[in-house]
């Protein structure tokens, strides 16, 4: 009973892939792909208040940025204006309470850890464009050439509000609607991934060998 039990808890929690199996390799499960933490358990409506929190504030930040044209700078000073009244008055009230305040302090140690994760973040977004400008992947070169310009193209049509607020509702609803469809997905995904790698193929096979061997000496080294 209790193995039974277990086993619906890590098909919940996404810890057994039902794809792992068919490759013979372990795969990460798609909490440990966003992140295994408590951002992952609202990507994935685990503390559905939370998530719904995020998906309201985020409408209400579109809204206010795109729709009542306001100016960026308003806006500011306007949150900053009700934070402070608010802060007013929880200090009057506390005061009259006889409560403490309770003072809003950053640890050495937690910005310290943010600055180094930060760091290792940076350093390895800065190794791959070391790599994609020195053209060492062509495949990768190809991708990021092909997603600035799909990019550059969408940013014609929206603004960068709208294309926050999209990217913002996409990341709290993919995740879990591939958790919940993971095998079909997965299957639909492989079929695409094997006709893109053939037209790839041959567009490499059409191009690079007919740039001059300099060229290639040089991308090479």
């Amino acid at each position: 009973m209790e193995s039974g039990a277990s086993g619906a808890e890590a098909r919940i929690d996404g810890s057994a892939d039902p794809g792992s199996s068919a490759g013979g390799g372990y795969r990460p499960s798609v909490h440990q792909i966003v992140g295994s933490g408590k951002a992952a358990d609202i990507i994935l409506w685990k503390c559905r208040r939370a998530t719904v929190g995020l998906i309201f504030g985020a409408t209400m930040a579109w809204w206010l940025f795109e729709k009542s044209e306001l100016s960026f700078l308003t806006i500011c000073c306007d949150v900053l204006l009700i934070l402070i009244v608010v802060q007013f008055i929880w200090v009057k009230i506390s005061g009259l309470l006889n409560k403490p305040l309770p003072e809003l302090v950053l640890s050495e140690e937690m910005v310290n850890n943010a600055a180094a994760s930060f760091r290792v973040k940076v350093n390895s977004m800065l190794m791959v464009a070391h790599d994609i400008t020195l053209g060492k992947d062509f495949r990768l070169f190809f991708q990021v050439v092909s997603i600035l310009w799909l990019l550059s193209v969408i940013g014609n049509f929206y603004s960068s509000i709208t294309l926050a607020y999209i990217g913002t509702i996409a990341l709290v609803t993919v995740p879990v609607l591939y958790h919940r469809h993971q095998e079909n997905v997965d299957m639909y995904a492989g079929m695409l991934h094997r006709n893109i790698s053939r037209h790839y193929k041959i567009v490499d096979e059409n191009v690079i060998s007919r740039l001059p061997r300099s060229f290639i000496r040089d991308k090479d080294e």
